[in-house]
């Protein structure tokens, strides 16, 4: 009895320490801008800013409500809020007011209230409040995190995306072992970017009925696929028809090895009455071939003649048009390449017809939304290095609407106060200025769209701070082609004096390097420490055409390379450029680039930072999850005794096989919870570089993926990243 009652009054001195220590979590909101202590990014400045993420209009477009996440380096945490602002920017309003998150806002009740997520009680679960933040009803009720969600648009149902348990690859736990750390692995995709595959996201249809939203139904019940897809699909991936009677969803249907080497995702049109389901991609009579899964794609049956009409590659993002007659998304051809050119695949409901309408913009379909007048539908895509607003027909007429050198990032539909007349509202940036919202009004042309910044989340940082200035440089390759570079200047700059300059590559391999702007790869900080920053849109890369994208295929270590000498070679003809004071640095595809730099600069570079780069492509093969990605670049497995000339020619290459003529300082950094490009690929390039006696350093991170995510981790990134750099050019 007194063991049951010393035991009692510890679980409730426990729970009355929980309790206290919530309620004394401190409240992580904006920072004010006069709290910096100097006019000069730093990693500090960089956590400080506000980060705009979710934002919807209301229905009568007067007010629109938003995301912000705030970041706390002292707690190494970070606080989702939500603002309310009308549609001028002139109010704006904190709606959240406790320390819990509070994202992914949506409008319900014909604009009469705002649905959102909170974290409130330990998991995530869709709440109501009125739109002064008041009123505030928890909806949802289930014992797991609701991920997302869509209300269909008579607000008489819901879709909720919740993981399930899944145990068809990694076997279940066993009972009578409940400490076993061990996973009994059976397939391919055990593992998926940074976690094992133990669940699954699905989609569940669920009634909303007096306040309340009940657990809803699976409509990918008894099937064992994603759906949103990892590693990044959210709710975008699901769409409501304007009548509610239809789910259109995007899912990649194939588990273990299959799911490994295939791109191959499809849009469904799902039937909410009877739960009927049809694939809008594929042809009724449509029967995969077989593959051989230890060769590229590229050039086996499945990728041509009859199959390119087959949808192969990734198909995403569907979305409705207004009168609900067509489906629009993005669409990939060909099965096993992630970068294949994106384009706009529109399929009419009626005719049972596929149209492609962005044939003649030779680049990618970034994200879109469709015209009020079901014809038009706006679109974003990079073209020489600025992702701008562009419109098109369902017949394929093509106009640019903006031509700014900034980046459009996300946009949606405007209910605009001006009748036929239509606005967007859309996110944009630069590599001097962090996400903000702008009302976008698009005109016949260029010249006739007005675009009108609505929030300032960072204004009063930007006002605090001194940057750099960026300019475009154009370079003849070795090969005679033009090669855009942007150059970024320090702070205060001088011509008349010498900077060091770092040689920045790019990831992806084909990921372009537009006006981003990245809290880690902040090329404004970098300036702020005194840098000269040379960053080129080498081979490889969206925005030149589609050739120049897939000139890097099976060739990682020819044009590519060579672009990137140009690049700095011509940079040093600079009369500010110091080129005995060159620096390389890069991440993932830029990783791999400075691996092999630093085996063929010929004393061009003093020093190198590569992080989750491929070091051994002979290891990286097996290593990867995602098998499709090694097989299209790489053409063979490395034990193919028929390997094409590119595979030998790729392998050869390698890396490792160059660390003999490796002379320069480097530091590795790696993530171990990496799964595309594994935590050795860094462990192997650092301990060659030591065996040869060659200064080094190695930053590894046990809790962080391909990116570096955690605040205090971001801060330390930083500090190691420009110690490295100060040492060897200062």
């Amino acid at each position: 009895m007194l063991k049951e009652l010393a035991l009692s009054f510890v679980l409730f001195a426990s729970n009355l320490s929980t309790m206290n220590a919530e309620e004394h979590k401190p409240f992580i909101g904006k920072t004010e801008a006069h709290s910096l202590n100097t006019n000069i990014m730093t990693p500090e400045a960089l956590w400080a800013m506000g980060r705009i993420s979710a934002y919807t209009p209301s229905p009568d477009g007067k007010n629109i409500v938003y995301q912000v996440g705030y970041y706390s380096v002292k707690e190494n945490k970070s606080h989702q809020v939500l603002y309310i602002t009308d549609y001028k920017g002139n109010t704006k309003k904190l709606l959240t007011t406790t320390v819990d998150n509070e994202t992914s806002p949506a409008w319900i009740d014909n604009g009469h209230r705002i649905a959102f997520l909170s974290n409130k009680g330990g998991k995530y679960q869709i709440w109501s409040m009125l739109p002064d933040g008041t009123d505030r009803q928890q909806l949802t009720h289930d014992n797991i995190d609701i991920e997302g969600y869509i209300f269909s648009p008579d607000n008489k149902k819901v879709l909720l995306v919740k993981s399930i348990p899944y145990n068809d690859i990694i076997q279940p736990k066993h009972n009578d072992l409940p400490k076993a750390t061990g996973r009994v692995i059976n397939d391919l995709n055990y593992r998926h970017w940074d976690h094992y595959v133990e669940s699954i996201a699905h989609p569940f249809l669920a009634d909303v009925k007096n306040n309340t939203i009940d657990e809803g139904k699976d409509i990918l019940a008894d099937e064992p696929y994603e759906c949103p897809m990892a590693p990044f699909g959210g709710t975008e991936q699901l769409a409501w028809s304007p009548d509610s009677k239809y789910i259109a969803y995007a899912c990649r249907k194939k588990i273990g090895r299959d799911y490994a080497i295939s791109t191959d995702s499809d849009i469904y049109l799902y039937n909410v009455e009877n739960g009927e389901t049809q694939n809008l991609c594929k042809s009724a009579d449509f029967k995969q071939p077989e593959v051989n899964p230890s060769k590229s794609m590229q050039f086996q049956d499945i990728n041509q003649g009859k199959y390119l009409d087959e949808n192969m590659g990734y198909d995403n993002n569907p979305s409705f048009s207004p009168d609900g007659n067509k489906i629009a998304w993005t669409s990939m051809q060909r099965d096993g390449y992630e970068a294949d050119r994106n384009r706009l695949c529109i399929y009419d409901l009626k005719d049972k017809t596929k149209t492609y309408a962005t044939e003649k913009f030779d680049s990618n379909v970034d994200a879109f939304c469709w015209g009020e007048n079901n014809k038009t539908i706006f679109f974003i895509g990079v073209w020489h290095g600025c992702v701008n607003l562009y419109k098109t027909n369902i017949e394929g007429e093509i106009v640019q609407l903006t031509d700014d050198q900034m980046d459009f990032g996300s946009l949606q539909l405007f209910p605009s106060e001006k009748k036929n007349k239509t606005a967007l509202l859309m996110t944009r940036h630069s590599m001097s200025q962090a996400d903000e919202l702008y009302i976008v009004t698009p005109g016949k042309n260029k010249e006739s769209t007005t675009i009108c910044q609505l929030t300032n989340e960072n204004t009063d940082f930007y006002q605090q701070l001194e940057f750099g200035k960026v300019e475009p440089r154009w370079t003849k390759t070795t090969d005679n082609k033009n090669l855009l570079s942007w150059i970024i200047l320090p702070p205060g700059f001088d011509p008349n004096k010498k900077y060091p300059t770092l040689l920045f590559c790019e990831g992806g391999p084909q990921s372009p390097v537009s006006q981003f702007w990245s809290y880690r790869w902040n090329f404004q900080i970098m300036a702020a420490h005194g840098y000269i920053i040379v960053a080129p849109n080498r081979r490889g890369l969206p925005g030149f055409g589609s050739k120049w994208n897939e000139d890097i295929s099976g060739d990682w270590t020819g044009q590519c390379m060579k672009d990137y000498l140009s690049a700095i070679d011509d940079a040093c003809t600079l009369p500010f450029v110091d080129k005995d004071r060159l620096g390389c640095v890069g991440a993932s595809f830029g990783g791999f680039s400075v691996y092999y730099l630093a085996g063929h600069h010929d004393k061009r570079f003093k020093a190198f930072i590569a992080h989750d780069g491929a070091f051994n492509l002979e290891s990286m093969y097996t290593d990867t999850e995602e098998a499709w990605f090694s097989n299209w670049e790489y053409d063979d497995a490395y034990w193919n005794k028929d390997k094409s000339d590119r595979a030998r020619k790729t392998y050869e290459n390698s890396p490792h096989r160059f660390v003999d003529k490796w002379d320069t300082p480097i530091l590795c950094i790696h993530g171990e919870l990496d799964y595309r490009i594994n935590a050795n690929q860094g462990f192997g390039a650092f301990n060659a570089a030591r065996l040869k006696g060659i200064p080094a350093q190695l930053l590894i991170y046990p809790d962080e993926n391909h990116w570096v995510l955690k605040p205090q981790n971001g801060v330390l990134w930083q500090r190691t990243f420009f110690s490295w750099l100060d040492r060897w050019l200062k």
